[in-house]
């Protein structure tokens, strides 16, 4: 993928409010792109995981028409749904780690061979750190400076801290089950949506924002050139 691509001012980085309730503007998306690089995958405008399964009531008969116990059944693969704005030179299978769009001929769900991994960083807001740190062990102490605490909170001439925590849960080993996107007369924005199949998923304890979980194997996650899944490797 060309690095210009990351590098327009589509992808600046900006600051967001610091509350308790959960916001999408401290949600990041990371995967490895078609150069085999993990990187945030900017311009989603909808990142929507989710799963089910089926629980099944245990009757018997001649109790009448009463439940004795409902029984969890197997789970469902989990689903992620996700839309992002197309881009000339960055499309979401790029994204996802196939060589496509500019970088290659991948076209088609059909030319998709290897599975993926996706990584989630819902960050902490300088509140919600605060409260955090002070009843848990584990989390650098909280500074009342704003300037140093959150992901996306800026010193003049600097990067984002790097003290900001995060969770972080690793969905592994993804398939994209469906791909659409619409080319409207009256709409100029084109927007792609895939469907996301997860083989499972890996949860991580409180962590700063950027670092890797500690267990194996993903201390490093790390993928060669092709785009596969860690667990491939």
């Amino acid at each position: 993928m060309a690095n210009r691509d990351y590098d327009s001012y589509i992808f600046r980085r900006g600051v967001s409010p610091n509350t308790l309730s959960v916001i999408s503007s401290k949600n990041r998306v990371f995967a490895y792109n078609a150069e085999g690089e993990q990187k945030q995958i900017g311009v989603i405008a909808t990142f929507d995981p989710s799963e089910a399964r089926t629980i099944e009531p245990i009757r018997g008969i001649g109790f009448g028409d009463h439940i004795a116990e409902l029984v969890p059944g197997v789970t469902d693969p989990m689903t992620i749904s996700v839309t992002r704005t197309a881009l000339y030179l960055s499309n979401i299978y790029q994204v996802f780690g196939y060589k496509a769009g500019v970088d290659g001929i991948v076209r088609s769900l059909r030319h998709h061979r290897w599975p993926f991994d996706i990584r989630q960083e819902v960050v902490f807001s300088a509140v919600a750190k605060q409260h955090y740190g002070s009843s848990s062990e584990g989390v650098d102490s909280p500074t009342n400076d704003p300037l140093k605490v959150g992901d996306q909170i800026y010193k003049e001439g600097q990067g984002p801290d790097e003290n900001a925590s995060a969770l972080i849960t690793i969905y592994e080993a993804c398939w994209i089950s469906d791909y659409s996107v619409s080319y409207a007369s009256d709409t100029a924005l084109v927007q792609e949506t895939v469907t996301i199949n997860v083989s499972d998923i890996m949860a991580s304890t409180m962590l700063g924002a950027g670092d890797y979980p500690t267990d194996e194997p993903y201390s490093t996650l790390s993928i060669d050139g092709s785009g596969r899944s860690a667990r491939y490797s």
